[in-house]
């Protein structure tokens, strides 16, 4: 530990020695188990795990101590507090006066060390009677809270003490991310999904430490964010979807509720409105902006390229620059997502023309954009992100003119694809992607041309077309979802796919804790209880 804050030492201290005088009150001895740190299902891996092979012994006398002096800290003791009642039933004071019965603290620690590389590193310290979380910022802390969640035993020991005891293995973590952006998308516009869906995504999301989710908000089939200025976004577009259900649509409060549930676990929302292509449902709402100034058909399919905006009317952007203002007004994170994608019917000058125009108002609103990878034919600034999910070239073409990459390729990321021929929802035009193929592969090393500081980081889209339901979303997803979480976060060489085939077959209680409808495939083998596997060491 290094520079911790006079305040931290002055309360750790003073714990330290409540310990003490209850211990020269009543020594209690007790003899941990051995233990190995190093094998525990931390996912994603951390970048270096050290073993003292003895345990914290958490307890009915154990608290939660936070740095009081940095916002945010306090927040993140109650979050693991709050969540370690919901897995083992156990309260856990935070920031309690001290008391004799304090026999072990948890401190999560704001620190200046130099050894933390990024707001998101952490330091994970744990001895027989304490475990100290460091980390530069409270976004960090909730990071190192992640791992420490996923080491706490969901069996007790009885054995020890008089108390129920659970044992986390000692010893030194230190991490940090490799990517700085991890990201899910979720496509609600096909198919449109609640509020609480949504929320439950982030749960799950933030548990394997992922910082941001995609929420793709407009599209051939539905509108889903209230426009205040354009009402008629909602009221004639905000109610259909494929299929012909009754669709949705998020009032600006809503996704407030959105926001800011994703902000208290530090992932960030990028918002996308599609444009010019995909954008039927905005041209039913306002017939204007498709350029023949006919109201469309409200399309309920799924095929693609049909649709586009007129690029050479002022009004168009008019509308464009309304739309963006208000969600860029409740989008407190950086980002704002343009979509650009499979235009087909729009001419290609148009296009680049369109691309170049809409640049220039997301930038006027403060946001940096992000743009399918389409968007690199135009002439983009070198500040605007490419995502690429098809067309390697789209990925070169941005890193020669100075713009970062977001990897979330179809036939490697996209969380629609099927398993296999016979699993359950999905497509498959892209390919089949078992949970081998997702994982065995190496973001930064996949294109050749393309230098990893060029690389902003990873997304894994989830497209709608055959979901309609949390239950789907999560068949999907999960367990695919888990691995590009570590792929985001683990370097390559502390990467093995029989080490993590362990560490995500011993997933299982968490999942089923959390009621999610994982797709168990066949190449894990899945565990239904808690068990103490020794992994194969990585190669």
């Amino acid at each position: 530990m290094k520079k911790i804050t006079i305040y931290s030492i002055a309360l750790f201290s003073l714990a330290l020695i409540s310990i003490s005088c209850g211990e020269n009150k009543k020594k209690i001895i007790i003899n941990f188990p051995k233990t190995d740190l190093a094998i525990e299902n931390m996912i994603p891996m951390p970048e270096k795990v050290i073993a003292t092979n003895s345990a914290f012994g958490l307890d009915k006398n154990t608290v939660i101590y936070t740095s009081q002096t940095t916002s945010g800290f306090q927040e993140v003791g109650e979050f693991l507090s709050k969540k370690i009642e919901e897995q083992i039933q156990l309260s856990i004071p935070v920031n309690n006066s001290i008391s004799e019965t304090v026999d072990r603290i948890i401190f999560i620690n704001q620190s200046d060390s130099l050894d933390l590389k990024t707001n998101e590193s952490y330091q994970l310290y744990i001895t027989k009677d304490s475990i100290i979380v460091n980390a530069k910022t409270s976004e960090g802390a909730f990071r190192g809270i992640q791992t420490l969640r996923q080491i706490i035993p969901n069996k007790s020991n009885d054995t020890l003490s008089a108390n129920k005891m659970w044992l986390i293995p000692t010893g030194k973590i230190i991490d940090t991310p490799h990517f700085e952006y991890r990201g899910a998308m979720l496509d609600v516009a096909r198919h449109f999904f609640s509020v609480a869906d949504v929320k439950k995504y982030i749960d799950l999301l933030a548990y394997y430490k992922i910082n941001a989710l995609h929420l793709h908000l407009s599209d051939d089939q539905g509108w889903r964010i209230e426009i205040k200025s354009r009402p008629n976004l909602t009221i004639a577009s905000g109610n259909t979807e494929v299929g012909g259900g009754e669709g949705g649509f998020y009032t600006q409060e809503d996704y407030k509720s959105i926001v800011a549930y994703a902000a208290e676990h530090y992932i960030t929302i990028v918002p996308e409105i599609d444009m010019p292509g995909h954008t039927n449902a905005a041209s039913v709402a306002y017939p204007f902006l498709n350029g023949n100034g006919k109201t469309p058909k409200t399309y309920t399919g799924t095929k693609v390229g049909f649709s586009t905006f007129d690029a050479n009317k002022e009004t168009t952007y008019d509308f464009i620059d309304d739309v963006i203002r208000e969600i860029s007004a409740i989008s407190p994170g950086p980002y704002f997502h343009i979509g650009g994608d499979e235009s087909h019917v729009t001419k290609k000058k148009d296009y680049i023309h369109f691309v170049k125009r809409v640049e220039k108002l997301v930038q006027k609103n403060g946001k940096i954009m992000i743009g399918w990878g389409e968007i690199t034919q135009s002439a983009i600034d070198s500040t605007t992100v490419a995502q690429v999910w098809s067309a390697e070239e789209n990925a070169i073409r941005a890193a020669k003119n100075g713009s970062k990459v977001i990897l979330s390729l179809a036939k490697k990321m996209y969380l629609d694809m099927q398993y296999d021929s016979v699993s359950k929802f999905g497509l498959h035009w892209a390919g089949y992607v078992p949970v081998d193929s997702a994982y065995t592969w190496s973001p930064e090393h996949f294109i050749a041309e393309l230098p990893k500081e060029n690389i902003l980081g990873i997304e894994a889209p989830l497209w709608s077309e055959t979901i309609s339901n949390m239950d789907e979303i999560e068949y999907l997803a999960f367990p695919r979802i888990i691995g590009y979480a570590e792929l985001g976060w683990t370097t390559d060489e502390n990467r093995n796919w029989e080490n993590y085939k362990i560490r995500l077959a011993n997933q299982t209680p968490y999942l089923e804790r959390m009621k999610v409808n994982y797709y168990p495939s066949k190449l894990i083998d899945w565990k239904k209880n808690i068990l103490d596997i020794e992994m194969p060491l990585k190669n």
